[in-house]
């Protein structure tokens, strides 16, 4: 699993925490780069430097986040020749069945909403990692 960076896009510092805290304990020891908000993430992509960094193997994305929400940051990935194969996972705690529809519609490759309990968050971060850093097999860059 060396070099596939994980990008995690997520505005509160509780559930970045918690993100990070399961990856740990899963032995899921990427390098994990933090985001705090929807344009901080284009940034990433397309902003000053962005042909220097190191893309990430999978983007964690919240949808409710400040400056530009996750379905925009989404919409634009994808836009983007550049970046409409990066798979994206929606990691969010909405509950709104529209979201849903709406990121699948975007191209999001996965949506999970983010479970309340602790154990639970842990598995899904563990299944995360298993499939979307060792299983899945993700377009040439």
């Amino acid at each position: 699993m060396k070099n596939k960076v994980i990008l995690l896009v997520e505005d509160n510092p509780d559930d970045e925490a918690l993100t990070l805290r399961a990856l740990r304990k899963n032995n899921i020891l990427n390098e994990v780069t933090v985001v705090r908000d929807g344009q901080q993430a284009l940034d990433y992509f397309f902003g000053e430097g962005a042909s220097k960094r190191h893309a990430p193997t999978v983007m964690l994305l919240d949808l409710k986040l400040p400056k530009v929400d996750g379905h925009e940051v989404l919409r634009r990935l994808r836009a983007d020749e550049r970046t409409k194969l990066l798979p994206v996972v929606i990691l969010t705690s909405s509950k709104e069945e529209q979201d849903l529809i709406n990121g699948y519609r975007l191209g999001a490759n996965s949506y999970i909403r983010k479970p309340v309990d602790f154990n639970q968050f842990m598995e899904a971060v563990r299944q995360l990692g298993l499939y979307w850093l060792m299983l899945n097999e993700a377009p040439p860059r």
